[in-house]
């Protein structure tokens, strides 16, 4: 596998990255809105069967190319399952042509000082050792509300977080993500922006990072982020917003590209024939495309 070749794909690729990565906390939710009902799985393990089911089913559809989708984040049980007989971030690349990428993060604390840090991720080394073929990881905290001492400690942890990732020579994706429904949004991405470039300027030669942020309230605020030199790519998460309202805004940010779940997976049902899933994904995957380049 060509690191740089994925490098290269990261940093000019005209698509958005697929985030893919439903954990035991968001799988029940997801699975609900394909249509998926609680009552149709006993056990985690057939929750997480039915997860993967529709995971592949998005991965083999005729619109997911590397041409749209440069890159996907995955959940750390998904390294293990398998399409088509090869692991999933191989069939990606070797397949799709499409970068894998690593969920990391363990979940959130509660709520305090107006944020949600990262719960500890236990064994984090062993699980970089062990995440053949994946190019980068994806770890991901929120900000509620315009807290300087809380927005400062979630920035720094997750820069924390960064350097052990790009010391096992991956690439990390830096989500602090700042509740679309926060009443002081705009004002709690200024004072996350300060400390993102802070922490940016604190990075060695050779560390790079990749972020993700909510659609910032003023448009192209996040633009010096993505010219930093140590900044691979600005991409944006969907956050809540619907699949034509986080498109509409994120085509208003001309450096930022898209990394959607439930945006991406909007409208996707199990009981579709293969040609409506196909049709209803497709339709989704050209507006984010679209948006994003």
């Amino acid at each position: 596998m060509s690191n740089a070749e994925q490098r290269a794909q990261m940093t000019n690729g005209a698509g958005f990255i697929a985030a893919l990565d439903q954990s035991g906390g968001s799988t029940p939710k997801a699975l609900a809105l394909y249509g998926v009902d609680a009552s149709q799985y006993g056990s985690d393990e057939e929750m997480f069967d039915e997860i993967q089911n529709m995971r592949a089913r998005i991965i083999l559809a005729d619109d997911f190319v590397k041409e749209k989708v440069i890159g996907a984040i995955l959940f750390e049980r998904t390294l293990g399952e398998e399409i088509d007989g090869r692991k999933v971030a191989d069939y990606l690349w070797s397949v799709k042509g499409i970068v894998p990428f690593l969920k990391i993060d363990k979940g959130l604390e509660d709520t305090a000082n107006g944020v949600q840090m990262m719960k500890p991720i236990p064994g984090l080394a062993d699980t970089l050792a062990k995440a053949d073929g994946v190019f980068g990881t994806k770890e991901r905290s929120v900000i509620h509300e315009a807290n300087a001492e809380g927005i400062a400690a979630v920035v720094a942890q997750q820069f924390d977080v960064a350097r052990e990732v790009t010391n096992a020579g991956m690439v990390p994706i830096i989500e602090p993500e700042v509740n679309i429904h926060s009443e002081t949004k705009a004002e709690a991405e200024d004072i996350m922006k300060a400390e993102i470039l802070k922490n940016l300027d604190q990075l060695g030669e050779g560390q790079e990072v990749m972020l993700k942020l909510t659609i910032p309230t003023k448009a192209n605020l996040f633009d010096d982020l993505a010219d930093h030199p140590r900044v691979l790519r600005v991409v944006a998460l969907s956050g809540g917003y619907s699949t034509d309202q986080a498109c509409d805004l994120l085509s208003q940010n001309g450096k930022m590209i898209a990394s959607f779940s439930r945006a991406l997976t909007e409208g996707l049902s199990k009981q579709q024939s293969d040609a409506e899933f196909n049709s209803a994904l497709g339709n989704n995957i050209n507006k984010i495309h679209q948006a994003s380049v």
